[in-house]
């Protein structure tokens, strides 16, 4: 069986279970015991399994993701089009995903006591991971550089970590490809065993996530699960509009391409994208279907569609300030306008990093979550239904990537839109 069909299951099975208990004798003591004596801590097993490999990920995927921008100097103007592209669509999707959020906050509406609660039991948890300290101007951009990239990681200053990561990046890609190969060749093993850790603790992840809602909703009732619907419902909602919307807006008054006629000719990519989770498995569909149905030249399609796989994640980065900010909600943690604005810089920057395979996304929304104050062990709390909104948000990355390489291809007046085959 998938494991995400398992992963479902354990989320059901959990849910009724607790739900059971949680009316049959909520006020329990035996219930209160079995709770935070065995579900609690076995949940937290899985979840710690994950938090493990977050600093060594964070590292090697955001250095890695940005040193594969080397080929903008190459590519020159090809190159710094699709930069400046990705980075202003990638950060319009989280903005569209925190608008969303703030409009019908889908976190909201737990009674207080159930509020007063969770914000006890943040309290009372405490993990290797932990929030940057708070500035104001100038001394919040200090803050963020670290003066001891081993101190901030030791300290979990994910914030930090993650700025050391984003210039070792940088410095990788303007670096001379051939002195620089044995450091990106143990970036990229540190990458791939960390990638193998989080599979094994995937594998956890129907029990985990079973004993994680069991416990929640144990505790809570059904008032979990109302605000956990909710928050599908933004998400979906948020990635249809930046898909019809946001891209068919790009395609009409950038690449001058009917959206219409670009949706029926990529229909095949992201029926792929759905079905696999995948941008990765996607990529030669991909690349296919752009050559020859909508007349992008061969090396633009290659350059960004590849570069897209892993740099331009729309869906992934919206995917992420949405469950920020619908998990601060959750846990009572006011957010302001400043931390919100951080939440979009450090979304982007995760998308960056992101693997284009199924969960790749997971493990890096727990140093966003840290960095505005919101446990991380809230990322327990959608994992249950995570492989339903994986599948729409690879669909909404892949579509992302091929729309870049129609408005690149076009700025270039190298794109010739031709009507899919049968039509």
């Amino acid at each position: 069986m998938p494991l995400y069909r398992r992963i479902l299951i354990g989320l059901v099975i959990g849910a009724v279970l607790g739900l059971g208990a949680n009316y049959v004798a909520g006020g329990d003591e035996r219930v209160a015991w079995f709770t935070s004596g065995v579900t609690e801590p076995l949940g937290r097993i899985f979840l710690r399994l994950i938090f493990m490999v977050v600093l060594p990920l964070v590292t090697s995927a955001l250095a890695l993701g940005v040193a594969g921008l080397g080929d903008v100097r190459t590519l020159g103007r090809v190159g710094l089009k699709t930069f400046l592209y990705t980075v202003t669509v990638t950060a319009l999707s989280v903005v569209t995903g925190l608008v969303l959020v703030n409009t019908f906050k889908p976190g909201e509406g737990l009674p207080p006591e159930v509020r007063a609660q969770l914000q006890s039991m943040q309290q009372q948890s405490s993990g290797a991971i932990t929030a940057a300290e708070s500035g104001v101007g100038l001394d919040a951009i200090i803050r963020i550089i670290p003066d001891n990239p081993l101190r901030a990681a030791v300290q979990g200053d994910m914030l930090a970590v993650m700025f050391f990561a984003l210039m070792l990046g940088i410095a990788l890609a303007a670096s001379p490809r051939e002195r620089v190969q044995p450091l990106i060749a143990v970036l990229e093993a540190l990458y791939e065993v960390t990638m193998a850790i989080i599979g094994f603790a995937m594998r956890l992840a129907p029990y985990g996530v079973a004993c994680l809602i069991f416990t929640l909703t144990a505790r809570f009732g059904f008032s979990v699960l109302r605000q956990l619907g909710a928050y599908v419902a933004v998400v979906l909602f948020g990635l249809a509009f930046h898909q019809f919307v946001t891209y068919s807006v790009l395609l009409k008054l950038l690449a001058r391409t009917s959206p219409l006629q670009f949706f029926r000719n990529v229909r095949e990519v992201m029926v792929t994208a759905f079905s696999t989770s995948s941008s990765n498995a996607t990529l030669p569909t991909a690349l296919r279907v752009t050559e020859e149905n909508l007349g992008v030249p061969r090396e633009i399609a290659a350059f960004v569609l590849t570069l897209g796989s892993t740099a331009n994640q729309n869906g992934t980065a919206l995917f992420e300030g949405v469950t920020v900010l619908f998990l601060a909600q959750f846990y009572g943690v006011d957010l302001n306008l400043s931390q919100q604005l951080l939440v979009v810089l450090m979304s982007v920057l995760a998308g960056v990093g992101t693997a284009g395979v199924p969960g790749g996304s997971l493990p890096l929304i727990v140093p966003v979550l840290v960095a505005v104050g919101v446990p991380g062990e809230g990322i327990g709390v959608i994992l249950g239904v995570d492989r339903l909104l994986d599948m729409c948000r690879t669909v909404l990355n892949v579509t992302g990537d091929i729309t870049a390489a129609v408005v690149v291809a076009r700025s270039e007046e190298r794109a010739e839109p031709t009507p899919l085959r049968g039509d």
